[in-house]
């Protein structure tokens, strides 16, 4: 495997394994694949928990993306990697009074919030500067539409407000001076390979939207339609294309877009921007056999692609993996355990996965891996920290994030009794 010309044996050997490497030129075609086929009403807004490195997204912003943040990291994140205030969302059921005085201060487009007890918050905290805050409404749908691998919505959750309680709140408009209601925002579920569920969602969205502004009163300036676009993982899943997505919701956009010429319409996109574009390198260790199978210990292992496929969803299954660092043609294939450096038998990346004879010393590479890798991942088990992550952009590889060192993860202990311990848990 190349990466615009760069081996992985090259970046394995130069930056140490595990490694996480980010093709750049990937990050943009996904870009602008989709924003290219999307009605030109639609804006495109980067989850950035899908990957939350400062470069990944300066990547994407600088082919047009707007900013989807959870946290005041992210929030920082977006803002260092270059996204205009305007162009930044701020989403999450448990907002803290820091993070919403970040918001207010930063003058972030929209908070989206997730109940009516954080729209009175949001109202205190801007009464309190003395400002206006355009504020958007999560609803949680009443009904599910099936073909998402993790519903966010049509079910007791706690994200956003129950349509049913929305609809059921009357006039909007005066009750809040400081909190602008000003739109809606909902999420219906996530890794959808369907494009017709995608067009059923965005459908549902935009006839609640309309129904909420009519009993409400809140003026659409803004339609958040979620996203969830999938990505193929695993065999019998096929990847969901742009251009099936495109026929399925720009009608529906273009409908509600000339009837509602001053709303701003959003699409949220994470994995489907990222997954493509990330591969993670290990290193083989050891290789042993054990009850009559084959077993390849790598130096990472779930630590840092546990959930690769997204938070609640701990792949069991295999992803796509490659053999970096030789040829192997006319090897006959062998069935193979890849495990990693923890102390738990859940630390498989690969069950049973057709493999060549494997060496110590060999790279794999497991591809589709720019998603939910090691920020999703239980890192900080047994200490091990998080791995270093590469960004190749014009054909040069750029180290973007350092590998955790031991004494980068004792830094943030004290030593209880000792003078250096803090007075207080803020600090």
């Amino acid at each position: 495997m190349r990466i615009q010309g760069i081996s992985c044996t090259e970046l394995a050997e130069r930056f140490g394994t595990p490694l996480y490497v980010y093709d750049g030129d990937v990050l943009l075609e996904r870009l602008s694949e989709l924003s290219n086929a999307l009605h030109p009403a639609l804006e495109i807004f980067f989850s950035l928990k899908s990957n939350p490195n400062v470069s990944v997204f300066k990547t994407l912003h600088s082919g047009g993306a707007r900013a989807e943040v959870c946290s005041l990291l992210e929030l920082r994140t977006a803002l260092l990697g270059g996204a205009e205030p305007g162009d930044v969302i701020f989403l999450g059921p448990g907002k803290s009074d820091q993070e919403l005085e970040a918001c207010l201060q930063t003058g972030v487009y929209a908070i989206v919030a997730e109940s009516f007890d954080e729209v009175d918050r949001i109202e205190h905290l801007a009464a309190e500067r003395g400002i206006r805050q355009r504020v958007l409404l999560r609803i949680n749908p009443a009904h599910l539409v099936s073909g998402s691998r993790l519903t966010m919505g049509g079910k007791p959750r706690q994200f956003g407000i129950d349509e049913d309680q929305v609809l059921a709140a009357g006039d909007l408009t005066a009750r809040y001076r400081y909190a602008q209601l000003a739109g809606v925002h909902v999420y219906m579920g996530t890794r959808i390979l369907d494009a017709e569920v995608v067009g059923k969602n965005t459908r549902y969205v935009l006839e609640l939207a309309d129904r909420v502004a009519a009993v409400t009163g809140i003026p659409l300036e803004a339609v958040d339609i979620g996203g969830g676009l999938g990505v193929a993982y695993f065999e019998g899943e096929e990847d969901l294309s742009a251009a099936s997505v495109a026929k399925e919701i720009n009608p529906l956009v273009e409908e509600f877009a000339r009837s509602h010429p001053g709303t701003r319409l959003m699409l949220e996109s994470g994995r489907y921007l990222t997954a493509l574009a990330g591969v993670y390198v290990v290193s083989v260790r050891y290789v042993k056999e054990s009850m009559g199978e084959s077993f390849a210990v790598a130096d990472g292992g779930t630590n840092h692609h546990m959930a690769a496929v997204g938070i609640g969803s701990f792949a069991k299954r295999n992803f796509p993996v490659q053999l970096l660092n030789r040829e192997t043609a006319g090897d006959e294939l062998r069935r193979w355990n890849v495990t990693g450096p923890l102390c738990t038998p859940n630390d498989t990346l690969l069950k049973r996965a057709a493999l060549p004879p494997l060496r110590v010393g060999d790279l794999l590479g497991i591809t589709r891996s720019g998603a939910y890798g090691p920020s999703a991942s239980p890192g900080m088990f047994l200490g091990h920290g998080f791995p270093a992550e590469v960004l190749v952009r014009d054909g040069e590889a750029h180290l973007v994030r350092s590998r955790d060192l031991p004494e980068d993860l004792l830094r943030n202990q004290h030593l209880y009794g000792s003078a250096a311990s803090p007075a207080s848990a803020k600090e």
